[in-house]
């Protein structure tokens, strides 16, 4: 088992990893739609949603893995009335590759966020850490 951390994404705001490589599988950790230095960013869910498409591509980076390995993703919003445009804008980011996926309303996110996004990918096989 790796616990995987980059400064490319923010670190992590409680004790957990930014992702975990095990078993040729990646589990990340939720992102939200903080910057590498941890400051919030947009407080529209588009703009958000682009913000934690970034950061799980480059904790997926980080771990030797790529939206092309996502097998499937969890999303958490704060309002189920975001969705359409969350999906445009999760579709853009995917393109033709279409993981498994379930979306959560909830009541509240970290930081006040409008989405979180956690995937599980397969590791590439090439890739030792």
């Amino acid at each position: 088992m790796k616990f995987i951390s980059t400064d490319k994404a923010p670190a992590a705001i409680g004790p957990y990893s930014q992702a975990v490589v095990a078993n040729g599988m990646v589990y990340t950790s939720g992102q939200i739609a903080m910057d590498e230095t941890g400051a919030v960013v947009a407080d529209d869910v588009v703009n958000q949603t682009h913000q934690v498409m970034k950061n799980l591509f480059y904790v997926l980076e980080a771990a030797g893995s790529h939206f092309n390995d996502v097998i499937k993703t969890t999303i958490f919003l704060a309002d189920m009335n975001d969705f359409e445009a969350i999906n445009k804008v999760y579709a853009h980011h995917f393109g033709h590759h279409k993981p498994a996926r379930s979306t959560v309303a909830v009541k509240t996110l970290p930081k006040n966020v409008l989405i979180e996004i956690e995937c599980i990918a397969l590791a590439n096989a090439d890739y030792h850490g």
